[in-house]
Order: structure tokens, then sequence, then C-alpha cells
């Protein structure tokens, strides 16, 4: 019998620039709503708050 994935992969963008960085995965059973944090951004050159992206 084949396992249940819970886990799927998302894209996480800038709040500031918009642009899209990261990819990253998450559980999607654990985490309904999006997912948000701090990352490096290259084109900001700074930290910032990355969101999910569809």
């Amino acid at each position: 019998m084949a396992k249940k994935e819970n886990r799927v992969m998302v894209t996480m963008a800038c709040t500031e620039c918009k642009r899209r960085n990261y990819n990253t995965f998450k559980n999607k059973q654990k985490t309904s709503n999006r997912l948000e944090l701090s990352k490096y951004c290259r084109f900001c050159r700074c930290h910032k708050a990355h969101r999910e992206t569809k």
C-alpha cells in the first residue's frame, strides 16, 4: 500500500521585492496556513520576511 504524502514543496517570496528566492518543504497536515520565515534576500541585501506563495 502506498504511503500518504503530507509534505509538499512550497516557494518562498520576499515581502519587500516580491521575488521568489527559496524552496522548502512543509507538513500540510500540521501547518495548514501560509508559512512565513525571516530569510536573507540577496536582492534587498538584508534579512526580510519571506512568505509562502502559490
